[in-house]
């Protein structure tokens, strides 16, 4: 790892309507709308679905670096996140991250890959950021 603080730079450029491009350097861009909650055409990525989605991949890469670590075997995770938008106090925001994983693990020693995903839960660094409370459900498959 590199010495931190790391930073991360992202341009979003849009018009007063149509999607917003999302790009920063060396990576394929992305396009952007409002979600279909929001009277968005639904077809798109969106600031949320973009949160939901980084909470998985964080949950996945933290866990593959843990495991690697602990020297745990595994062929494949599954991550479902479930965001819930909420309103809280006049203000919306995301209250709760659930995430559904499901690990294969074959051979492996459940409780041991248990710790780890619950080690990963808490020590990834996108939950770590929000105030959104987090409910991890595991299943291990060995």
């Amino acid at each position: 790892m590199k010495a931190l603080p790391h930073r991360y730079v992202v341009t979003a450029q849009g018009g007063a309507q149509g999607p917003v491009n999302l790009s920063s350097s060396q990576l394929a861009p992305l396009l952007s709308a409002a979600p279909a909650e929001f009277d968005g055409p639904g077809n798109l990525w969106s600031p949320e679905t973009l949160l939901t989605a980084a909470v998985g991949d964080c949950f996945i890469l933290t866990f593959r670096a843990i495991a690697r670590a602990s020297g745990l075997v595994w062929e494949d995770l599954t991550c479902v996140v479930e965001g819930v938008l909420d309103r809280v106090e006049g203000t919306l925001r995301f209250t709760e991250f659930t995430l559904r994983v499901r690990l294969n693990a074959p051979g492996q020693d459940r409780e041991k890959a248990q710790r780890l995903l619950e080690k990963a839960e808490k020590t990834c660094l996108i939950t770590n950021s929000l105030r959104s409370n987090i409910h991890l459900h595991a299943e291990v498959l060995t």
